[in-house]
């Protein structure tokens, strides 16, 4: 191999590795930039990586919550997790079941009212928007049996 030969096939790898911090510093460049134009918005603090973590709620305006819950990813009947904040006023969850078992979302007050509820699905999203005062309230999967496995969780609203 000639000197230029040694120095070419050093250059390759340097430059292939320049390529892919590259393609990386732009793929996380891309994560950390936002276009939203909330008017408000809140934040609780995420808990530590156990079954039960607060959603983080983003406001899309005045007294207006958005929410994500999904279904287990390991199959189990419980949701991905067991507890929700939000503020008073407009509610929207947007669920997401990934598992290839019929689930809904259903939302009950403290007196044990239903406030609102999606269509029972598999696979897919569903948004289930609603008006809430201050107060507890529950989610759960009303399939019979899902939610006296476990499949139920905790909505604070202040």
């Amino acid at each position: 191999m000639t000197p230029r030969g040694a120095a070419d096939a050093l250059t390759r790898p340097t430059g292939a590795a320049l390529a892919l911090a590259a393609t990386a510093l732009l793929a996380l460049a891309g994560c950390g930039s936002s276009s939203s134009k909330s008017t408000s918005s809140e934040s609780t603090p995420a808990a530590p990586a156990t079954s039960t973590s607060t959603s983080p709620a983003t406001g899309g305006g005045e007294g207006q919550t958005q929410l994500s819950l999904g279904t287990n990813p390991e199959g189990q009947l419980k949701f991905d997790k067991t507890t929700l904040g939000a503020k008073a006023g407009k509610v929207s969850i947007a669920y997401t079941n990934g598992s290839p078992i019929e689930h809904n979302l259903t939302i009950e007050s403290s007196a044990g009212a239903t406030v609102g509820a999606t269509e029972t699905f598999t696979g897919g999203s569903k948004t289930l928007t609603v008006t809430l005062k201050a107060g507890t309230y529950k989610f759960y999967c009303s399939v019979p049996g899902h939610r006296q496995a476990g499949m139920e969780g905790t909505l604070t609203v202040k």
